[in-house]
């Protein structure tokens, strides 16, 4: 019988400074929020240091107290007993810390400076969600997007390495470079340039590709070019509505950022028209500039779509600040323009039932138009689906058609995308009252009445 291996649970402590115009809420959140990018990272946090300072130190971010305070904790490590929760199959008296997270971007020569002190690898909130995106990117695009970030991140950090690895082969000559003398460094950040080009190439020919073949598909399903999308901060539920919403599977998981591709699917139970429903990466509080930008074709869906669900936890004490974040980058990407429904989504998450309705209240009072809900409820999704296909309806036009018995193949195609109210039997054939797009119904009309563009209606029916 083979024994499954454990894989051994690798540890980080996390080390902030907050500044005087970062208020306490605002300063525990965002603690919080790294530590759970570390989980979703694979690593456990086992100990936080905080420092109260006017600015960061600009030698190693952290003043020379703290600093002190943290190198000792990580040569100490952590013993196996002091750890709740601990599976018994590490019985060392003690783990080694892995790696130190800092909740900010810090300058290569701090981060530089700061892992000399502590002696293990220093990772900042920005390396952290970059190394996040790098595992979880499926798609060739969203491979592509996250190498232009990670390039673009350890560009000027070129440097910092290159005086870690020594005097030794800092200067380089002989042909293939711009001349002697050319160092390593120059060299390096010559080829990262190149690459983020090459990517950058890549990405433009595989966003042309991708409306393309969009367009056609839609085309094909006969969808318009609207659909819905949703946005919002990360592990909001997202996923889990999308699934609801859909009946497709889906990843599900408590986990920030479980997936960053885009996901297309029909909404459920079909719709006329139909919709279609897209699930976008996640927004996050701090998300660096460089990846907005990397990943503005992700969040294009978003840009394409009628409508936009904006899902918000509502069980977050913090929703206010992860309205805030998604609102801004929203603006950032050019999406806020676009007609937004507010869904709260994990009611279920709020005490028991009488707290849930009181909560429910109070939020629909404060955001009118908004939905309360639980993705988990089907009630509660069948209402926002109802929501969904009333906004989509409101543009459609009422009329009647014709079909001759001569053409019944085309009943299929009516009953596919138009709402039919009535049908019955003619001496002609089959007279329809139905609600549609009206591009769908010119269609319709060209192909039950060939050649009576620019007549009326009653002409057609003779």
């Amino acid at each position: 019988m083979q024994t499954e291996v454990k894989e051994k649970p690798r540890y980080a402590i996390v080390a902030s400074v907050q500044l005087p115009d970062v208020s306490d809420v605002e300063f525990e959140a965002s603690l919080a929020e790294l530590s759970e990018l570390a989980k979703t990272l694979g690593f456990r946090v086992v100990q936080t240091f905080v420092q109260k300072r006017s600015s960061f130190d600009r030698t190693a971010y952290l003043g020379v107290g703290k600093l002190e305070e943290v190198s000792q904790f990580v040569k100490r490590g952590i013993r196996a007993d002091e750890l709740e929760d601990e599976p018994q199959a590490w019985d060392a008296s003690a783990v080694e810390i892995d790696a130190v997270l800092v909740d900010h971007e810090i300058s290569p020569s701090q981060a530089r400076n700061l892992e000399l002190a502590v002696g293990c690898e220093v990772m900042d909130r920005t390396m952290v969600i970059l190394e996040i995106f790098h595992r979880n990117a499926r798609s060739r695009a969203a491979r592509a997007q996250v190498e232009i970030a990670r390039l673009g991140y350890m560009a000027p950090r070129l440097r910092e390495a290159a005086k870690l690895a020594g005097p030794q082969g800092r200067q380089r000559s002989g042909m293939g470079g711009r001349g002697a003398g050319e160092s390593h460094t120059e060299l390096d950040r010559r080829k990262v340039r190149d690459r983020i080009a090459e990517l950058q190439r890549e990405i433009t020919a595989m966003e042309l590709e991708r409306k393309t073949q969009r367009a056609r598909r839609l085309e094909r399903q006969g969808l318009g070019l609207g659909g819905v999308s949703l946005v919002g901060y990360t592990n909001a539920g997202k996923s889990t509505l999308m699934r609801a919403l859909t009946g497709s599977e889906v990843l599900v998981a408590n986990k920030l950022f479980a997936t960053l591709d885009t996901t297309v699917r029909v909404l459920y139970p079909e719709s006329v028209p139909r919709v279609l429903v897209s699930d976008t990466v996640g927004f996050i509080k701090n998300l660096p500039h460089g990846l907005v930008a990397s990943f503005k074709s992700t969040l294009e869906e978003a840009l394409d779509a009628s409508l936009l669900l904006h899902v918000i936890d509502a069980s977050d004490p913090g929703f206010q600040r992860q309205l805030e974040v998604t609102d801004e980058v929203l603006q950032e990407i050019g999406a806020d323009e676009v007609p937004r429904i507010r869904v709260f989504n994990k009611l279920d998450h709020v005490g028991d039932e009488a707290a849930q309705n009181e909560w429910a209240a109070e939020l629909r009072q404060r955001y009118p138009g908004c939905a309360v809900i639980s993705a988990l409820r089907p009630d509660d999704v069948a209402g926002l689906h109802s929501t969904i296909v009333s906004f989509f309806q409101q543009d459609l036009v009422e009329d009647e058609l014709l079909l001759p018995w001569s053409a019944q193949q085309l009943r299929g195609e009516i009953y596919s995308h138009c709402q039919v109210l009535e049908e019955h039997a003619e001496e002609e054939g089959s007279r329809f009252r139905v609600r549609a797009e009206p591009a769908k119904l010119r269609s319709l009309r060209e192909q039950l009445y060939p050649g009576s563009q620019g007549r009326e209606k009653e002409d057609w029916e003779v």
